[in-house]
C-alpha cells in the first residue's frame, strides 16, 4: 500500500511536473494513460524511490525551497552494494508501477544499461535526475543545482554523464560542460535519447 503523498519528499510534485512528458516516465506510467493525475501521482512516487536510492549512496541537491526540484546523481559504488541497491529500488518500484510500467522499466533498463558502460564512463559520476518545476525554469536554477556536484567531481578529477531524450536538454547541458557521447533509438519508447559527458575541469 502507497504511503501518503504528504510523506514523499518536498521535491517530487517539482521533479514529476517537470518530467512528465519525457518518454522514459511516460513508459513507466503507461498503466495510468487513461488518468493524467493518478499518472502524475504515481510519477512523484517512483521518483520519491530515486531520491531514496539517492540518498543512500549518490547525491542529493535541493534549492532553499525544495518545492521547485532537485538535481539526483548516483555515484560509483562497489558491485555487490550496487546490485543490493538496485533490488531495493526494483522493490520500491513494484510497489508504485503497474505491470506494464515495471516491464517497460526493467526493459528500458536492460537496453540503456550495456550502452552506458563504455570506458569513458568508468569510474563517471552520473546525473541520474535534474527537475525544475516549469514556473521556476530559465531562471538559472537548473545550473546552480548542477555546480556543487560538477565543482566537486571537477576536483576530485572525474568526469560526469546523463542520459536525455530531450533536444532542449542537450542545448541547456551543452551550456554546463556536456557533450554528445552517443545517440541510441530506444526501442519501448520509440524514441531517440543521447549519452553526454563531461570530462573534468582541473
Amino acid at each position: 500500500m502507497l504511503l501518503p503523498t504528504s510523506s514523499l519528499h518536498p521535491s517530487t510534485p517539482a521533479l514529476a511536473a517537470s518530467l512528465i512528458d519525457d518518454p522514459f516516465y511516460q513508459a513507466v506510467t503507461i498503466d495510468f494513460a487513461h488518468d493524467a493525475a493518478a499518472r502524475r501521482t504515481v510519477l512523484q512516487y517512483y521518483l520519491d524511490c530515486a531520491v531514496r536510492e539517492a540518498q543512500r549512496g549518490g547525491l542529493c541537491h535541493v534549492p532553499k525551497d525544495p518545492r521547485l526540484g532537485m538535481a539526483i546523481w548516483s555515484l560509483p559504488r562497489p558491485a555487490d552494494v550496487e546490485e543490493a541497491d538496485a533490488q531495493a529500488k526494483v522493490a520500491c518500484l513494484q510497489n508504485v508501477l503497474g505491470p506494464q510500467g515495471m516491464d517497460s522499466y526493467h526493459r528500458i533498463i536492460a537496453f540503456m544499461g550495456p550502452r552506458a558502460s563504455g570506458a569513458e564512463l568508468q569510474g563517471a559520476w552520473y546525473l541520474s535526475i535534474l527537475g525544475i518545476d516549469p514556473a521556476a525554469q530559465g531562471q538559472g536554477l537548473g545550473a546552480r543545482l548542477l555546480a556543487p556536484a560538477l565543482a566537486s567531481a571537477d576536483e576530485a578529477g572525474v568526469a560526469c554523464y546523463l542520459e536525455t531524450f530531450s533536444p532542449r536538454n542537450e542545448r541547456f547541458y551543452a551550456r554546463m560542460g556536456f557533450s554528445a557521447l552517443a545517440s541510441h533509438l530506444e526501442p519501448v519508447t520509440g524514441a531517440h535519447y543521447t549519452i553526454m559527458l563531461r570530462t573534468a575541469r582541473r
